[in-house]
């Protein structure tokens, strides 16, 4: 589903919804912990699967281009904070996966929604990345994700 078929309740210049999860090393996660930082906020459907696996291996093999440039890579899923470890360890992957289970940060950022694969209809999360900065405002959000170069995107995105 695209942009312009899903309704996008949050805008580029809104204040970003706080949240406080469990990421996948049971720590207590909030975006308020990230003030002063430029941060992607990215939204994925679920853990080990081959689109979201090539997603956060991007992430993973741009880690520290992103970083110098300061930008801080939190990903989101409703999977548990024991499938975030799995799939964390699998991947050797560097950056916080928060455990959404609940989905509020889902249903706060407006990610949840019909979807259609295979001619089945389903509902699940849009993969959408938002661009929060310094201010926990929305500074951008890529909801055409290319997941196998998600960093260039995060990176043309800020303008870095």
């Amino acid at each position: 589903m695209s942009k312009s078929t899903r309704d996008q309740k949050l805008k580029k210049g809104v204040k970003a919804p706080e949240f406080t999860v469990q990421d996948q090393d049971g720590n207590a996660v909030s975006l308020s912990d990230y003030k002063g930082k430029k941060v992607a906020l990215y939204f994925y459907p679920k853990d080990n699967t081959l689109t979201c696996t090539e997603q956060a291996c991007n992430l993973r093999d741009n880690f520290a281009k992103l970083k110098k440039k300061g930008i801080v890579i939190l990903g989101v899923s409703g999977d548990s904070v024991k499938k975030h470890k799995n799939f964390e360890k699998k991947y050797s992957l560097p950056f916080p996966l928060l455990a959404d289970t609940e989905h509020k940060i889902i249903n706060d950022y407006g990610v949840w929604g019909p979807k259609k694969l295979f001619g089945r209809d389903y509902l699940g999360i849009y993969r959408t990345t938002f661009l929060i900065d310094e201010d926990g405002k929305i500074a951008g959000i890529i909801d055409n994700v290319d997941a196998k170069d998600h960093a260039q995107q995060i990176l043309d995105a800020w303008g870095l």
